[in-house]
């Protein structure tokens, strides 16, 4: 059985990392002598550059990870953010909201689909690696896809009953996109635990890639196809591409991680533990449900008071600053796991080194990135359109709130892993509650800038609390500075 430790970096990291590569080059190959001027300071600094990913300790292990999921996520921006200007160009501002719309609903839904598995597979994985209680392991590493696919699918259904129920009270131009994206709900859930298991064993790579960087891909080469033979690009080609696209790449990460998978975990007896599963699930799910309906509300209330040519000037502001959230994914999706580990080991005083290096490694690169999106957020947009160059102030607003959850890291994580998912979830929960009420009543008066007033005091809130309840429920200092120094 291989470890999930931090005492082996898998090989998908160090592809990513290319970085690490450089330096070592550098490091081996390229010392200067001390003659040559400076060159004493050079291979001084290209050392210590070199010790930041790779000295083998759990700081250069949160680096590496980290950094191989933000390079697939900026993979993925950049990917995005070209094809976004490239499908709104394509298919107009109009066509592309309603689009934007009914993608929207498949992040929201299929992201709460699993219940949390996903999640709950970085806390329960390294437990049962720990305590070597195999038998569960491989009971549910098979059993939670199924649950996922089972309860998604459940939920697909419903979703498609709610279409047909509301179509006389919805756009018309909304309802077939909608009926297409419930079956895209089933399959983002079960991809979902996939990754959070690929994770779980820090194959960062396979966790992210298929979906985030190989579905963009897929997505922008066949709309661009049917573009170039004059097939329509509206927004059910585009739900329909979408569907494809995300059936291929999950079913080419299932076939990668079960190859994976048997070669790290032996075959044997199946235990099946469906209730403790759920157990640990079911308040991350309320977590991560808060959370989706947190990050999406404003678009989803949006499209009911404005028209869809304003949701997509919004969104597409808010995809521009994707970059900053990016980060901090980068962070809380790969280290999750190493929480769990360092508390069910109780190693409290490397858990708290653990915690301050990952805020760390989110707010700095996090305020880089609002900087420089700020000073070239104008010209980014007008590469949607000349329309969208409107959306500019809402970035400085938006910011504001990125940059508050940027300063306490992956808090939430932190709480989900060591038991507080209660206390977590009321934290979102209150965050959702004063996010909705604030849309409601500013986006009818002051139009986009109440949707992005509401999000950027939403997150102000959620930070200052999850900063609250890890310092006073579990003595943690989740925020970028103060704090006990490094010993």
């Amino acid at each position: 059985m291989a470890s999930i430790g931090s005492e082996q970096a898998p090989r998908s990291v160090w592809r990513s990392s290319w970085c690490i590569a450089s330096l070592a080059y550098w490091r081996s190959s390229w010392r200067l002598s001390s003659s040559v001027p400076w060159g004493e300071e050079i291979n001084s600094a290209v050392a210590r550059g070199y010790a930041l990913f790779a000295d083998g300790s759990d700081s250069s292990l949160v680096r590496r990870l980290a950094g191989a999921a933000f390079i697939i996520r900026v993979a993925s921006a950049a990917i995005a953010f070209i094809s976004q200007i490239l499908l709104a160009r394509w298919m107009g501002s109009f066509e592309f909201g309603v689009y934007i719309y009914a993608w929207t609903w498949v992040l929201l839904i299929g992201g709460m689909a699993d219940l949390g598995l996903a999640s709950a597979a970085q806390r329960l994985i390294p437990e049962y690696t720990e305590h070597k209680k195999f038998a569960l392991l491989r009971g549910f590493l098979s059993g939670s896809r199924w649950m996922a696919l089972v309860i998604s699918s459940l939920v697909a259904g419903a979703g498609a009953i709610a279409v047909r129920l509301l179509s006389p009270h919805i756009d018309p131009a909304t309802i077939v996109p909608l009926y297409l994206s419930c079956p895209m709900v089933a399959m983002f859930a079960l991809w979902q635990v996939l990754g959070g298991i690929a994770r779980s064993y820090n194959w960062v790579n396979l966790g992210l890639s298929p979906v985030y960087v190989l579905r963009q891909l897929m997505l922008l080469v066949l709309m661009g196809l049917a573009y170039a033979f004059g097939l329509p690009t509206d927004a059910v080609t585009a739900t329909i591409v979408g569907v494809i696209t995300l059936l291929s790449v999950g079913v080419g990460q299932l076939v990668i991680l079960n190859r994976r998978l048997a070669g790290v975990v032996e075959s044997g007896p199946r235990a099946y533990e469906p209730r403790a599963w759920l157990a640990v699930s079911a308040p991350i799910f309320v977590v991560e449900a808060f959370y989706l309906l947190l990050s999406y509300s404003d678009v989803i209330v949006l499209q009911q008071f404005r028209p869809a040519n304003e949701v997509a000037i919004y969104y597409a502001t808010v995809k521009t600053l994707a970059l900053v959230a990016f980060i901090y994914y980068s962070v809380a999706q790969t280290i999750a796991h190493k929480f769990a580990e360092y508390h069910v080991t109780g190693e409290r005083q490397r858990l708290a080194a653990f915690v301050k290096q990952s805020v760390r490694l989110t707010f700095w690169p996090s305020l880089a990135a609002i900087v420089f999106l700020l000073v070239f957020g104008r010209p980014l947009l007008r590469l949607y359109g000349p329309d969208f160059v409107s959306g500019y102030y809402l970035m400085f607003i938006i910011a504001i709130g990125l940059l508050a959850r940027a300063s306490v890291g992956p808090a939430e994580r932190l709480l989900n892993m060591l038991g507080e998912r209660r206390s977590c979830a009321l934290v979102y929960g209150a965050s959702f509650a004063l996010d909705l009420v604030l849309c409601v009543v500013l986006i009818p008066r002051i139009g986009l800038a109440g949707a992005a007033v509401a999000s950027s005091v939403a997150l102000v809130f959620e930070s200052a609390c999850l900063f609250a309840v890890a310092k006073y429920r579990l003595g943690f200092h989740c925020f970028v500075f103060g704090g006990p120094k490094d010993t």
